[in-house]
């Protein structure tokens, strides 16, 4: 099931523009290892969903998966061969805003190699170019 609000306060968003480098969310918090984005887009509910379940079923039930997004911005499309006008389209999917920076997913409690090739099954199912990054030492 992908990810979705569960209620939101209103039902429609403008496009909106993704400008600069994510300040928030961009360091490894819960897991050992990261994929972090190395590009701004949209990534949408269906895609993260891939993700995590690729991951998964490499991993076969060891170690912890966080999904460090969340889809919360309904994007609208009108239907195929529909003419201009007539109001704004209702809701096609939901997507998360990334700017690069973003932490997409960590893994925690596995090897480093295995969490590389997990993340690298990840990276394969994003639209964005990504890099697997481990934790920071604090000083």
């Amino acid at each position: 099931m992908p990810l979705m609000p569960k209620r939101i306060k209103f039902r429609k968003q403008q496009r909106g523009r993704l400008r600069g480098n994510a300040t928030r969310g961009n360091y490894v918090s819960f897991g050992d290892f990261g994929l972090q984005a190395l590009e701004p887009h949209w990534i949408t509910a269906r895609q993260i969903e891939a993700g995590r379940i690729a991951a998964q079923r490499f991993l076969r039930r060891q170690g912890k998966i966080y999904i460090r997004l969340f889809p919360d911005k309904p994007v609208s499309k009108k239907p195929l061969e529909t003419r201009m006008g007539k109001g704004k389209a209702d809701t096609d999917f939901w997507a998360a805003r990334v700017k690069p920076g973003t932490m997409l997913f960590e893994i925690a409690g596995v090897p480093e190699s295995l969490a590389k090739e997990a993340m690298a099954r990840v990276a394969h199912k994003m639209p964005v170019r990504c890099r697997f990054v481990g934790r920071r030492l604090a000083v």
